[in-house]
C-alpha cells in the first residue's frame, strides 16, 4: 500500500502512523501542507501514486481544502472533506444527529444576542456557550448567570470568528466529572477512554484532563457506530456525556482525532488498527 500522510504539525500521532505503516511494509509519503501546492490548469495533473491519503492537518481549513483537492483528483482520502465540514461545524453535527433521533444536549441557536439571553434564561443556568466551529475546547465557556453570559456573547462578537453573530448556547449537562471518547475506525468501534476532569470543568486532555481506560459496552458501541453512519467518515473520535437520567448524550464528533493518550492507557495500537482497516477497504 502506498500511503500519503498529509500534515501541518508533526505530532506523536503522525510520527506513529508513519512508523507503523513502514513496519507493516507500506510505502509512506509524508506531505507537509505548507510545502504543498496545486496548480489548476484543466489537465487533472496527478499528484503521485497513492492508494490512500490520511488527513492529519490540525488546521480545519487546511484539512478541508487539501482533502478536497485530492478527492477531486479521485484519490481516496481519510477523512473526506464533507465529513470534516460536518464534524467541525457543531451546528451541522447537531442537526444531523438530532434529525436521526440521536440524543444531544439541549441547544439554542439564536441570531441576536438578546434572543440568546432570553432563551438561556428559560433554559436555566449554568449554560455553555460555544463557537459554531472550533476544537480543543477553545472559546467554550460556562456562564453561571445572565451577566456572565452577556459578557461572553459580547466577547464573541469582537472576535474574528466566521459565525460570531450566531450564538450557540447549550445546557450544562449534569454528568460525572468525566466524559467518554470513542474511536470508530472503518466499521468498528474498537477503543475508547474516559476523559476525567482535573481542575478544569472541561474534559479536553489538551487542557489537562486525565485519560483512563474504558470498556466499551454494547450500548456504547452501537451508539458510536450509529453516529459514524450518520456523520460519515472512516476514522472519528466521538465525545459522549453520561447523563444520570437520560443516558448517553452525544456532544461532538472529531474528524481528525488525536489518540496518543488512548494508546498509552489502553495499550492499544490505534495506528496499526487503522492501517489494517485501510488495507481491507482498499482491497474491496
Amino acid at each position: 500500500m502506498i500511503l500519503g500522510v498529509i500534515y501541518d504539525l508533526l505530532r506523536w500521532e503522525e510520527k506513529n502512523l508513519i512508523y507503523e505503516a513502514r513496519s507493516l511494509g507500506h510505502k509512506v509519503i509524508p506531505i507537509y501542507t505548507k510545502d504543498f501546492y496545486y496548480f489548476y490548469n484543466n489537465t487533472n495533473e496527478s499528484l503521485g501514486d497513492f492508494d490512500v491519503i490520511i488527513q492529519r492537518n490540525t488546521s480545519h481549513s487546511r484539512a478541508v481544502i487539501t482533502s478536497s483537492i485530492f478527492e477531486n483528483l479521485n484519490y481516496k482520502v481519510v477523512n473526506d472533506s464533507f465529513t470534516l465540514i460536518k464534524c467541525e461545524n457543531k451546528l451541522y453535527t447537531l442537526s444531523l444527529l438530532s434529525k436521526h433521533g440521536i440524543r444531544v444536549p439541549k441547544t439554542i441557536i439564536a441570531f441576536s444576542k438578546e434572543k440568546a439571553i432570553e432563551l438561556s434564561n428559560k433554559l436555566g443556568y449554568p449554560v455553555v456557550i460555544k463557537p459554531i466551529e472550533g476544537s480543543w475546547g477553545r472559546m467554550v465557556a460556562k456562564a453561571i448567570d445572565e451577566d456572565t453570559l452577556r459578557n461572553f456573547l459580547e466577547y464573541q462578537e469582537y472576535t474574528t470568528l466566521q459565525y460570531r453573530y450566531i450564538y450557540l448556547v447549550q445546557e450544562f449537562v449534569k454528568k460525572p466529572d468525566r466524559d467518554i471518547r470513542i474511536f470508530t475506525i472503518g466499521d468498528e468501534a474498537p477503543v475508547g477512554i474516559y476523559r476525567v476532569n482535573s481542575k478544569n470543568w472541561k474534559t479536553n486532555t489538551a487542557l489537562g484532563a486525565r485519560a483512563e481506560p474504558l470498556k466499551i459496552d454494547d450500548e456504547l458501541r452501537d451508539l458510536a457506530l450509529k453516529v459514524k453512519d450518520i456523520v460519515g467518515g472512516f476514522f472519528l473520535g466521538i465525545d459522549i456525556f453520561e447523563d444520570p437520567e437520560r443516558g448517553y448524550i452525544i456532544n461532538e464528533v472529531n474528524g481528525v482525532p488525536e489518540y496518543k493518550n488512548t494508546v498509552r492507557v489502553n495499550n492499544f495500537n490505534v495506528s496499526e488498527y487503522l492501517l489494517k482497516k485501510l488495507e481491507e477497504w482498499i482491497k474491496k
